[in-house]
């Protein structure tokens, strides 16, 4: 038999050939299975990594890159479809709100009425929704995905990082309604609804406005922020935002009119968002100066001194780069904010300050899910009026905020995992957000229900001028009033810096380092247009902006975390693939070394004795053997077994001898 067993091997087309690689299961089949679908789901172009742009990539090898992968780039490094919209846009604004500021002041209010009336709906469960969205994230599997290559390391230590968060998520806000947010709630216009003692009253205030600044907001950043660190960090594309959608629409729309359209919402969204805070930034300013007796009156001239002579200091700053600039400002920032927290904690009436902390934590936690959901359907006009004036315009100011916020936080956030990132974004600046309103709220709070009482004039509280009379009631008050001057400055200089920066990365095609031109151009653009929104309806016309705006990006947002789960799926599918492949060799590789196999011996276990496969057909089975028909004997087949190829004589005793024992 064993003579014919070469041509057997060349004829019967049931054997595998031997010079043919043999297809093996390189992983669970269902693994192999998901990531198939999961790729024929994903509509991304694999770019190749000598074209994806690095974290050390110069100005030239980016801008290079960034034409290969069909960015359209032209002379001045701009995208003449997102760059000239958005300018003509944006200045045609500027323009009408300075010259017809009446008319202007009309269509914003009546855009925002019809906005609380029709939509307050969407605009809660939205931003619940981006919660859930965050947490799960972070808390699954995909938490551990790395935003860069596994051997990144984080550009910025943890401090530095937090205090860019901090400074560009809502620096000035946190400022001017510092004291009269929970002040007003817990006196002139508590929500609709509420009823109780003046204690009861401010704890309740309390917490409101723990959730105004607190998961919601952060969520919203941690979202685009996500989905933006993720595409530039993993997938090596622009930084941009319509490259977030290229698992839905394919590359080659992203490239496209909806790309561009995007782009454009993100750069309208970014300006009245940064527009909102100067405005409120000036109008701190400027009733901070009244209070120290350098001005006589805070009126529109002064404020439009302020806001030209604060833009110019910003363009400056964001002429001379983020990570020279904003670093350290940023830091500067949050110190003085942390000083300024400290001594009102220990100067002030710390035992009160405390207590009631706890309690409204308390509050906040026993009412998170009644608030976040409240939206006045009982209410009436006049709980429209008082949601379109409180929790729906921060849900538009923070939507508005995102796109230069989230951008802002992923670029500066390379080398952290996932879980790290959304736990750096909502959870220590909600923390740290809290404080800060239990310490300088509740010293409002206590100087009105339990000390002087003057806070509330002529049935109003003053945001902007509660902040100092609370300051002044301290020893030092006047350096303390200073300090909070100076930090409405350093913090809306913080988010000039990263509104600007992102608005000129979004119409230079993304570009992480673009012209100096466009950053002094959108810096001023900024400055005007805030002067527009201030004349067409002071803070109301800034919280119609705000809202209007943030309408059409909400939509984008939504699809934006589909995106991005769609992204992380596909990556966790890929990711688990290559762990089972290398698990695998290195299995086959350890079961070689022990048990010197090789292919030889791999393929006589699949043969008979000659070499031949062995003939396991039911037809073969015939039923018990009759006499003379039994087949060889035993001691024959032993000697045709010994007599193959490498065995020894020795061998062929040895057993033999065994078997007839």
């Amino acid at each position: 038999m064993s003579d014919n067993t070469d041509d057997r091997k060349s004829t019967d087309p049931d054997l595998p050939p031997e010079d043919v690689e043999q297809p093996a299961v390189k992983t669970d089949p269902e693994v192999d299975e998901e990531v198939q679908d999961l790729k024929a789901q994903d509509r991304s172009d694999v770019l190749p990594r000598d074209i994806q742009i690095r974290n050390l990539d110069s100005d030239d090898t980016t801008t290079l890159k960034l034409l290969r992968q069909g960015v359209r780039l032209k002379r001045g490094l701009i995208t003449p479809r997102v760059f000239y919209p958005a300018i003509i846009v944006l200045a045609l604004t500027a323009t009408i709100s300075i010259v017809f500021p009446d008319a202007s002041g009309r269509a914003l209010l009546g855009a925002q009425s019809w906005i609380v009336d029709t939509l307050g709906w969407y605009y809660i469960l939205i931003m619940f929704g981006f919660i859930i969205f965050c947490l799960f994230v972070a808390l699954s599997k995909y938490g551990r995905i790395k935003l860069g290559d596994p051997d990144d390391q984080p550009e910025f230590s943890r401090g530095a990082w937090f205090s860019m968060l901090f400074a560009t998520g809502m620096g000035i806000g946190l400022i001017f309604y510092g004291v009269g947010e929970p002040l007003t709630y817990a006196t002139v216009d508590p929500k609709p609804g509420w009823e109780g003692t003046p204690e009861e009253l401010a704890q309740m205030g309390m917490a409101q406005t723990f959730l105004h600044w607190g998961l919601h907001p952060w969520a919203v950043y941690g979202v685009l922020g996500l989905g933006v660190a993720y595409t530039i960090h993993r997938r090596g594309r622009p930084v941009s935002i319509r490259w977030v959608f290229e698992p839905l629409i394919g590359a080659k729309r992203v490239k496209g009119w909806m790309g561009d359209v995007v782009d454009v919402l993100a750069i309208f969204g970014t300006m009245a968002g940064v527009a909102t805070s100067l405005g409120l930034g000036v109008q701190q300013i400027a009733t901070g100066l009244q209070h120290l007796g350098v001005v006589d009156q805070a009126d529109n001239t002064l404020l439009i001194i302020l806001i030209i002579a604060i833009t110019f200091i910003a363009t400056a700053s964001v002429v001379s780069g983020v990570g020279k600039g904003m670093k350290w400002i940023s830091s500067i920032n949050l110190s003085l904010a942390g000083v300024l927290t400290i001594s009102a904690l220990l100067l002030g009436p710390t035992l009160f300050l405390v207590e009631n902390f706890i309690e409204s934590l308390g509050v906040w936690l026993a009412n998170f899910f009644e608030m976040s959901f409240d939206i006045g359907a009982y209410a009436g006009p006049e709980g429209r009026a008082w949601y379109s004036t409180w929790t729906l315009f921060y849900w538009g100011w923070w939507i508005a905020w995102a796109p230069f916020v989230g951008i802002f936080i992923a670029r500066v956030s390379r080398g952290r995992t996932i879980r790290e990132f959304i736990i750096g974004v909502m959870l220590v600046p909600t923390l740290v957000g809290m404080l800060w309103f239990g310490v300088l709220g509740g010293s409002g709070i206590y100087r009105q229900l339990f000390g002087e009482g003057d806070l509330v004039t002529d049935g109003e509280v003053s945001p902007e001028g509660s902040l100092f009379a609370v300051l002044q009631d301290l020893p030092l008050g006047t350096v303390f009033s200073i300090i909070g001057i100076v930090l409405v400055v350093l913090f809306f200089i913080t988010s000039s810096d990263s509104g600007s920066l992102v608005q000129n990365m979004l119409t230079a095609g993304g570009h992480p380092n673009p012209p100096t031109w466009s950053r002094i151009l959108f810096s001023v653009l900024e400055g005007a247009i805030a002067i527009g929104l201030l004349l067409a309806g002071g803070l109301e016309g800034l919280q119609a902006a705000s809202l209007a705006t943030a309408l059409p990006f909400s939509i984008i947002m939504v699809f934006m975390a589909i995106a991005v789960y769609r992204g992380l799926r596909l990556d966790s599918a890929l990711a688990t693939q290559a762990q089972l492949e290398r698990r695998m060799k290195l299995f086959s590789e350890h079961v070689g070394d022990v048990y010197q196999l090789n292919e030889e011996l791999a393929h006589a276990s699949r043969r008979g004795p000659d070499g031949e496969p062995i003939d396991y057909r039911i037809s073969a089975t015939t039923g018990p053997r009759r006499r003379g028909n039994t087949g060889m004997r035993m001691r024959d087949l032993r000697k045709v077994k010994d007599e193959r190829p490498g065995s020894t004589p020795s061998e062929g005793k040895h057993r033999g001898a065994a078997d007839d024992d």
